[in-house]
């Protein structure tokens, strides 16, 4: 018998406020795609990490095709043969993608024969991506694309992909999946992290479920239901959605002819946008990382100022030189898709990252009322299950998935009359995403309107009442949720909407 590809034996890793992993084992044959599988702050990302090389184990030991390591850096790892691709990116911002990617390969090859290989995986997996292009340029889909292929290249014999799909349309999921497949049947070992239940069934025959860092199960995935990998993994199932249909209200927001030069050679321009949004509705933008999303997004949250200032309206007022605190004032609250660095100060605790929305909590003379502060983040952190180690914990302390959460609680608790989102459950659980989901629908329900942008049709399809598609800076015409298939918006984030039949726009209807 073959040695097992990887086998974990009794990892322990310990943080001043948690323990990340506690005596957990586990093995990867070669060829196998494994499924780790837990909610937010389980420890699959520090387990992930520790193979790869980037963190320290305190207890237990690593053994690699039979051989006993001591994997010191992800250099090390990748001369083994252990290539990982990030939730959260390890890119540098001001260098180019074949740059980034040239960093973690033979320094013998030339940047030129990297930029080609970008080019040529690229194209054989359907993650298009311009070599030339700096990565402060690039939509977070565009850097995950960076990610994989930048992994791919190394022709790894243990392949760790964390939550790979998050931002990948149906169809270049499909396409990715015949590519891992492909690998495994030529021996490459698989570690997967998905909170897609649908995937982990699909693509893996073995999976380990982490809670609070300690190993509580095993099993084989398509051998299960989305209903029992869900109680394996948070000990329940998730609440339904509680969608009702309502009648819209006023216009909330209203985007007339919305066009936008780039504002750098890489981006997108924005050429005649146009959208409503009405209270007690949710609207939907689907659309492939990359497509004007982010632009779109800056011109929404104030972020840029250049339109014509009707050209973004606020329940009627001409809002598109108001800068991010005006339109605060008006009601409208904003996440956007990068947690740390917009979203959240990486180095500031929870309750201080209050600050960046509230202004409450600042007395007279600029004093800040730090207890408030702490109080209220501490209610954000318990309504939605926010793990942490309290309201003083930095930012870039907890998981990606608990971030979210803090985020995205931090803005609904604010009550906005106009809540602009994007990729609201990027990373997180199966519990904590039917948590934000319910939320979003709860203030939609009390008179809120909401824009939802996220390239998870399924989450789309589960809370949207009108849908757009965005691509290549075009919006297609709006469809209602209950008339559109995921065939249909497939085909429109490649831009197919002329001619395909579409539903007529609601603003039109009711302009």
């Amino acid at each position: 018998m073959t040695s097992p590809r990887l086998q974990l034996a009794h990892i322990t890793k310990r943080y001043p406020a948690v323990v990340a992993n506690s005596d957990v084992s586990l093995i990867v044959q070669p060829g196998e795609t494994h499924a780790v599988l837990g909610e937010n702050g389980a420890g699959k990302s520090t387990l992930m990490k520790i193979i790869y090389g980037s963190v320290k184990p305190d207890e237990g030991s690593v053994i690699f095709n039979g051989q006993a390591v001591n994997v010191r850096n992800p250099q090390e790892a990748r001369a083994l043969g252990i290539s990982m691709v990030f939730q959260h990116f390890s890119l540098f911002d001001t260098l180019t993608v074949a740059e980034n990617v040239w960093l973690g390969l033979d320094k013998s090859l030339k940047l030129a024969e990297v930029a080609r290989r970008i080019t040529a995986k690229a194209s054989e997996y359907g993650l298009d991506i311009d070599p030339s292009r700096p990565v402060h340029t690039l939509s977070v889909g565009e850097m995950q694309r960076v990610e994989i292929i930048r992994a791919l290249l190394t022709d790894p014999q243990l392949l760790i992909l964390d939550e790979p799909t998050s931002v990948l349309t149906p169809q270049a999921v499909v396409k990715l999946f015949v590519v891992l497949k492909k690998l495994a049947s030529e021996g490459c070992s698989i570690l997967y992290i998905s909170h897609k239940l649908h995937e982990i069934r699909e693509l893996c025959t073995a999976c380990t479920v982490l809670r609070g860092g300690k190993v509580t199960g095993v099993c084989n995935p398509q051998n299960e239901t989305n209903e029992s990998l869900s109680r394996l993994m948070i000990g329940a199932e998730p609440p339904p959605l509680q969608h009702r249909e309502l009648k819209a209200g006023v216009v909330a927001l209203r985007v007339k002819a919305l066009t936008l030069a780039r504002e750098d050679q890489f981006g997108v321009d924005l050429d005649a946008v146009s959208l409503d949004v009405r209270a007690g509705e949710v609207v939907g933008i689907a659309g492939v990382s990359g497509n004007g999303q982010r632009e779109l997004l800056y011109a929404l949250s104030g972020e840029d100022t250049r339109a014509e200032p009707a050209m973004i309206e606020v329940f009627g007022r001409a809002a598109a030189h108001f800068r991010p605190r005006k339109r605060r004032a008006l009601g409208v609250h904003f996440v956007p898709e990068e947690r740390l660095g917009r979203g959240a100060v990486p180095t500031l605790g929870l309750a201080h990252n209050m600050l960046l929305t509230r202004s409450n909590a600042v007395g007279a003379g600029g004093w800040i009322r730090t207890g408030q502060l702490a109080q209220h983040a501490g209610e954000i952190i318990r309504r939605f299950n926010v793990k942490a180690g309290g309201p003083h914990s930095a930012a870039r302390s907890l998981s990606g998935g608990n971030l979210q959460k803090f985020i995205v609680g931090r803005e609904i608790d604010a009550n906005p009359k106009l809540f602009i989102v994007s990729q609201p459950t990027w990373g997180v659980d199966v519990g904590a995403a039917a948590l934000i989901r319910n939320e979003i629908l709860a203030l939609r329900d009390a008179g809120c309107a909401v824009l939802v942008v996220s390239e998870e049709l399924d989450e789309l399809f589960e809370i949207s009442d009108r849908l757009y598609v965005i691509a290549k800076g075009r919006l297609s015409p709006s469809v209602d949720r209950a008339a559109a298939t995921v065939p249909q918006i497939g085909e429109w984030m490649s831009g197919l909407w002329d001619g395909q039949g579409a539903s007529v726009p609601k603003e039109m209807a009711h302009a």
